[in-house]
């Protein structure tokens, strides 16, 4: 059982039924899930950067999710020792990443809501 499962669990537990976000509200909201993985193409690099060897290429993952109204929230994962490069790790801690920053959008929408008296007792 995931942390975030063991937390809903004791909620529901201690009957804590206030408006507040869930696991699943979260996961509703996202409509697509995209990886890029490995390297990306070099954009700008300064002038002696291609004079040395480049021995220390990041091993990077980037998730891009894109939410029920377009926008869009990113997480990344990056490996210091290329040799420990595991796509499916880096997919992984790169979503759980771009996925926590959807807790922090809707926990300020929900609390929103309650502020302005926009809120039934259910959200």
């Amino acid at each position: 059982m995931s942390n975030e499962q063991q937390i809903e669990q004791e909620i529901q537990e201690k009957g804590l039924n206030a408006p507040r976000l869930t696991p699943e509200h979260i996961d509703s909201k996202v409509r697509a899930i995209r990886y890029v993985t490995g390297d990306a193409p070099i954009a700008y690099a300064h002038e002696d950067y291609f004079a040395k060897e480049d021995k220390h290429t990041p091993c990077l993952t980037i998730c891009i999710l894109t939410l029920e109204n377009g926008f869009t929230v990113t997480g990344e994962s990056a490996c210091a020792s290329p040799e420990n490069f595991d796509k499916l790790i880096g997919q992984k801690i790169a979503y759980q990443n771009a996925r926590e920053k959807i807790w922090q959008l809707e926990g300020y929408l929900l609390k929103e809501k309650l502020y302005q008296g926009e809120l039934d007792k259910q959200f």
